[in-house]
């Protein structure tokens, strides 16, 4: 397996900043489309040029057709078995969304330039899903829309998913930042938001405790708190608010990594929310984690 500081070594929070760059700005259906395209698109071309093979999930909304952007390396001995890294890639219409969620598209995109040179027993997907945000202020529902075509999609088509990784917003953190903590969440949460939350249904148990020992395995020095919530997260509906929400829904393994956004960042879904305000190494020990948890789950081969 590779080694712990050859991970470390690799990530690059540089780079994470460089992506976080380039996609900072209003990327929304309505307010900015053409941003939106261009962000799909230097997806596409940023996970093309790793060498990954690139396809495309295309699904209507709205009367328009919008598009997951899909990375695959397809594993060479237990090829039908997936493990997928999503991040969406698109933000309300008022923010250049530089922690929600251009933090996580960067932390994707670094996760999948650390680990092109490896092969695997599994398929791993790198994939940037389309329209989570919100569209209706008055319909929590109306969002991860384009997660909900994909987890429908991949049910559809038989996908053997063992395990979905959603980032979601993962750049936001320090010794000073204040943490609030959801109604009803009943384990012990830290009041300094420094930590990366770890959020599964219990169906996703396995998956989040392998998240954790991973991250425990390289050694990264990075704060967590894991929570397992019952069902689907129905009784905690904040739990449910990302593209992990839709593959539970499916019947998947899936977590959410996240900040906790509005809990922790004040600058959430607000114009205030750019590169200037973000833990870039905060970020990188989130990739570094992940990427020993994509190790562990997709297994690695010689």
């Amino acid at each position: 397996m590779i080694s712990d500081p050859a991970i470390s070594d690799a990530v690059s929070a540089d780079r994470i900043g460089a992506h976080v760059r380039a996609l900072e700005g209003v990327r929304h259906p309505v307010a900015a489309p053409e941003a939106l395209e261009r962000a799909a698109d230097y997806l596409s071309d940023s996970l093309r040029a790793l060498g990954y093979e690139m396809s495309e999930h295309r699904f209507p909304d709205n009367g328009g057709t919008f598009r997951n952007v899909i990375a695959t390396r397809p594993g060479l001995r237990s090829p039908e078995e997936r493990v997928a890294v999503l991040a969406h890639y698109d933000t309300v219409a008022c923010t250049p969304g530089a922690d929600d969620n251009a933090s996580g598209v960067a932390v994707l995109l670094e996760l999948a330039r650390v680990l092109a040179p490896l092969s695997f027993e599994r398929t791993v997907h790198f994939i940037g899903v389309c329209l989570e945000e919100n569209a209706h202020d008055d319909d929590s529902c109306s969002g991860t829309r384009g997660s909900l075509a994909l987890a429908a999609h991949a049910r559809d088509n038989g996908w053997d998913l063992a395990a979905v990784l959603v980032l979601e917003s993962v750049g936001y953190a320090g010794e000073g930042v204040l943490q609030a903590v959801p109604t009803g969440v009943p384990i012990p949460v830290p009041k300094i938001g420094n930590f990366i939350a770890v959020i599964g249904n219990e169906r996703s148990r396995e998956l989040s405790d392998a998240f954790v020992r991973a991250l425990e395995r390289q050694r990264v020095d990075l704060p967590h708190v894991e929570l397992t919530v019952p069902g689907n997260g129905e009784l905690l509906p904040d739990c449910r608010r990302s593209d992990h929400a839709p593959f539970w829904d499916q019947g998947f393994s899936a977590l959410m990594l996240t900040d906790t956004t509005n809990f922790r960042n004040p600058n959430y879904h607000r114009p205030t929310d750019t590169l200037a305000t973000l833990s870039l190494e905060f970020a990188a020990k989130v990739c570094h984690a992940t990427a020993g948890a994509i190790l562990e789950l997709a297994k690695i081969t010689g």
